[in-house]
């Protein structure tokens, strides 16, 4: 008989849609309901697996995203992540664990799929899955809610986390262009791949955190 495996929830966004602030939300929230649970986040910076992953986006390969390839750069972050789950929460997931994660495999399909062209989206999007979840053997999420900030509003959210110092950010953070593409990507993805969308803003302006973490939270149901 197969073990029973975990639930694992992937929180993905773009850069300043507020990730860290509902992660760790989200982990109060499992915290106060008692629930036993293993949280992760992706890039794993604290291991050695993430290098290849820092030195693309400190811009040693080339100061644009599109220095590196879709491919190459996907494979960066999908070694990170093997190693991660082979090291750190494998037994947990096995075990029947719920895992929360912060990104995932899904974030490669928000940032390096829009280097392609959109005729090539779909082939991408079978590569990745084939690649992470069939031969790297990475467990496919149960559940990927994917916050939903746009572009103007996150970057002067990126901007306040960096107190206005605009040179902090990296390859991804400081090109706009870029990031209007990863966030097309991401919407595209989600549809084909049936991720919620968590609207994070009305008006032109965020929702308090509050309330996108209610949105999130009813979206989890009683699976953990």
């Amino acid at each position: 008989m197969n073990p029973p495996m975990g639930y694992l929830m992937v929180l993905d966004g773009l850069d300043g849609s507020g990730k860290s602030t509902q992660f760790d939300r989200l982990c109060a929230y499992l915290d106060a309901r008692g629930t036993s649970y293993k949280s992760i986040c992706f890039p794993d910076y604290g291991q050695p697996s993430s290098a290849l992953v820092k030195m693309y986006l400190d811009g040693e390969f080339g100061s644009s995203p599109d220095a590196v390839n879709a491919y190459a750069a996907s494979s960066f972050y999908a070694v990170d992540r093997y190693a991660s789950y082979q090291k750190f929460w494998r037994a947990d997931y096995e075990s029947g664990r719920p895992i929360l994660a912060a990104r995932y495999v899904t974030s490669n399909a928000i940032h390096q799929m829009p280097k392609l062209p959109r005729e090539e989206w779909d082939r991408y999007l079978g590569w990745l899955e084939e690649y992470e979840y069939g031969l790297l053997g990475l467990p496919r999420p149960d559940l990927v809610a994917f916050l939903d900030m746009p572009t103007a509003i996150s970057q002067r959210l990126l901007l306040n986390r960096y107190g206005g110092d605009s040179g902090r950010r990296d390859i991804h953070e400081r090109d706009v262009a870029y990031l209007e593409h990863c966030r097309e990507a991401a919407l595209y993805a989600a549809r084909r791949l049936h991720w919620e969308v968590v609207p994070c803003h009305e008006g032109g302006e965020p929702l308090p955190p509050e309330a996108i973490t209610a949105r999130l939270t009813e979206r989890m149901g009683g699976a953990v």
